[in-house]
C-alpha cells in the first residue's frame, strides 16, 4: 500500500503559466514541446547530463513543520556581547501593523514615492528623530547599517576635503566590525587608514582629511572628544562619530561636541536582533554637505493646489540619475527598519527614550557596583551600557565556560578584558 502524500502541493500554487499558455507559446515559436525548445537554445555542452539530486517536493505544512524542527535544535543563549547590537522590546502594536503588514513590505524608498505620502511621513519622521538626537541639521532616510555608514562618512569627508590629505583616522575603540568595512571601502580609493589611539594621535605630525570616533567606545567607554575635534579642525580635517542613539538621549549629541558627521545603528529602536540584521543606520550632517550625502532625503514641499506634500528632495545625488558620478552607491534605504525605529520613538516619546536609558544605564551602574565589590577591576568609570571588566588571564577561560554552562555570551574584548553590554529587556 502506497503512503498518501498531502495534497496541497507548492507547484499547484504556481502562478506562471498553465499547460494552455505554454501551448499557445510553443507554438508561436514554432516547436512542438519544451524539451525541443531547450535543444534549441541551449547548447549540448553546457547541460546537465543527469538527473537533479533533489528532494520529493514538500506541501507548504510539511516544509514549515520540518524548518521548525530545525529551528528548535538551536541553543538559545543570553547575550551580553553589545559590539553594536542589543536586545529590545518591540512594542506589539509595532509589530502587529508595521513589521508584520505586507503594506510596509520595502527595503526600498519607492521609486515613484509621491503616491505613498504615509511612506514619506514615516521615514520624514526618521529623519526628524535623527536629526533632534544627533545636534546635527540634515539626515538621510537610512543607510545598510552602521559600517557601511561609517564607510560612506569617510568618502563624504573625502570629497568635501579634497585638499586635507589622502590619510584617514580611525580610532582604535571603534566597533571592530567597522574599522574592518571602513579598510575595505577605502582600499579601491587609495585611501590611507590609520588606526591608533586619539589621545596619543597628532594631527600635525599626521595630516589628514578626516577621523572617525567611537561614542561611546567599543569598550563601553566614554570620553570628551572635544579636544581631539578641535586639534583636527585646526588642521583641515573633519571628523565623524559614530554614537550609540539611545545613550544620545543622555550624553551630549555629536552635533555639539563638534562633529561634522554622525553616524551609527537605530536597531536598538525597536528592531530585533535578527541574527545580526538587517538594521537601519542612520546619517546626519552639516547643511553644506547635504548634497554630498549618499542615501535618500525625504523633503517637505507643496503640490499643484499649494497643499503641504512630501517628495524624494536632492535625486541628482543618486546614483539611478547620475549613475557612476552620484555621490554615492549605497542608495539603497532601510525603510522598513527605519520606519519601524522612527515609530518606536513616536511611541515613547522623548520621555519615554529618555526613561529606557536611563533604565540601562542603570542596570550597567548596578553591574558595576556589584562587580567592583567582588573584587573585580572595571576599565572605565564613565560608561552608558557596557562594562569593561579587567580579570586575570589565567581566569578568563574559567569565567568563559562557566557563563556557556548558563548559556550566557560574554564579548572576550582582549586576553585580559571581559565585555558586558546591558540593554532594555
Amino acid at each position: 500500500m502506497q503512503p498518501t502524500r498531502h495534497p496541497d502541493r507548492f507547484v499547484d500554487r504556481h502562478i506562471g503559466p498553465d499547460s494552455r499558455d505554454i501551448e499557445e507559446m510553443l507554438a508561436v515559436l514554432g516547436v512542438r514541446n519544451l524539451d525541443e525548445l531547450i535543444d534549441r537554445t541551449v547548447p549540448a555542452s553546457i547541460r546537465l547530463q543527469r538527473a537533479l539530486d533533489l528532494p520529493a517536493g514538500r506541501s507548504e505544512f510539511g516544509l514549515l513543520r520540518e524548518v521548525s524542527e530545525i529551528a528548535a535544535k538551536n541553543q538559545i543563549f543570553r547575550s551580553y556581547i553589545g559590539m553594536g547590537y542589543s536586545d529590545t522590546v518591540t512594542p506589539p502594536v509595532i509589530q502587529r501593523n508595521i513589521l508584520e503588514n505586507p503594506g510596509w513590505y520595502t527595503q526600498y524608498t519607492p521609486y515613484q514615492p509621491e503616491i505613498s505620502q504615509g511612506r514619506l511621513e514615516a521615514l520624514l519622521n526618521f529623519q526628524t528623530m535623527v536629526e533632534d538626537l544627533t545636534a546635527l541639521p540634515v539626515a538621510n532616510a537610512s543607510l545598510l547599517d552602521e559600517g557601511t555608514a561609517a564607510a560612506e562618512a569617510m568618502t563624504m569627508l573625502h570629497n568635501v576635503a579634497p585638499g586635507a590629505g589622502n590619510a584617514f583616522f580611525v580610532a582604535q575603540d571603534c566597533h571592530p566590525q567597522t574599522i574592518e568595512v571602513v579598510r575595505t571601502r577605502a582600499a579601491p580609493f587609495g585611501i590611507q587608514v590609520i588606526v591608533g589611539d586619539p589621545a596619543a594621535f597628532d594631527p600635525v605630525k599626521q595630516k589628514v582629511f578626516g577621523a572617525l570616533l567611537q561614542y561611546p567606545a567599543t569598550d563601553g567607554g566614554i570620553r570628551d572628544p572635544r579636544p581631539f575635534i578641535e586639534k583636527v579642525h585646526e588642521n583641515g580635517g573633519l571628523v565623524v562619530i559614530a554614537a550609540d542613539i539611545l545613550s544620545l538621549t543622555l550624553l551630549m549629541p555629536p552635533g555639539e561636541l563638534g562633529a561634522d558627521c554622525a553616524v551609527g545603528s537605530t536597531q536598538r529602536f525597536g528592531v530585533p536582533l535578527g541574527y545580526g540584521g538587517p538594521h537601519a543606520a542612520y546619517f546626519a550632517t552639516k547643511d553644506e554637505y547635504v548634497r554630498h550625502m549618499p542615501g535618500r532625503i525625504i523633503g517637505v514641499s507643496v503640490d499643484a493646489q499649494g497643499h503641504t506634500a512630501l517628495r524624494m528632495a536632492l535625486q541628482t545625488r543618486e546614483q539611478h540619475i547620475r549613475r557612476e558620478k552620484a555621490t554615492s552607491n549605497i542608495c539603497t534605504a532601510q525603510a522598513l527598519l527605519a520606519i519601524i525605529s522612527a515609530m518606536y520613538a513616536v511611541y515613547h516619546g522623548p520621555k519615554g527614550l529618555k526613561a529606557i536609558a536611563q533604565h540601562v544605564h542603570g542596570l550597567a551602574s548596578q553591574l558595576a557596583l556589584g562587580l567592583a565589590r567582588l573584587g573585580f577591576r572595571l576599565r572605565h568609570e564613565e560608561y552608558f551600557d557596557t562594562v569593561a571588566v579587567e580579570v586575570d588571564a589565567a581566569r578568563l577561560g574559567t569565567i568563559f565556560t562557566a557563563a556557556e554552562a548558563n548559556r550566557i555570551n560574554f564579548r572576550r574584548i582582549d586576553g585580559r578584558t571581559i565585555g558586558i553590554a546591558l540593554d532594555e529587556t
